[in-house]
């Protein structure tokens, strides 16, 4: 849950730096959960209250939704050294859906790329070989 917390508060609309494959799978899937809940929900509110409002619900959380979506989304995509322009590749019928799939499952660029430093690692290597050593002063 902290996934995707962290995708709709912290980056809600964030287009820049990098996103761990885990943070762009793990907000799918709750975001996939939410939605089979509010189906689920939605029917048997229907089949016993006799009301509808999963349709109204779902959409309202949708578009509440949607710039994260794109955000984590290209997110993902720098982390695999591309530019969030490959995200239309999914307009592509049949092969850019596997295209896009295999993009956001591909491993990301190890260390800094042009999109920002490796979100997996907490220091570059030259800053781990530095602990210890005194500073210089000027």
């Amino acid at each position: 849950m902290k996934w995707f917390k962290k995708v709709l508060i912290e980056n809600y609309a964030n287009f820049s730096g990098r996103a761990r494959r885990q943070e762009y799978w793990m907000y799918a899937l709750f975001w996939s959960i939410i939605v089979i809940s509010i189906s689920i929900l939605a029917e048997y509110t229907e089949e016993y209250l006799g009301f509808t409002w999963g349709f109204t619900f779902f959409t309202i959380f949708s578009v509440a939704t949607l710039i994260p979506w794109l955000a984590v989304n290209v997110r993902r995509l720098h982390d695999t050294g591309k530019s969030g322009g490959y995200f239309f590749v999914n307009l592509i019928p049949i092969i850019g859906r596997i295209w896009y799939l295999i993009l956001v499952c591909t491993d990301g660029d190890t260390g800094s790329n042009q999109y920002g430093p490796d979100p997996k690692r907490l220091y570059e290597d030259d800053e781990i070989d530095d602990i210890g050593k005194p500073l210089l002063e000027d």
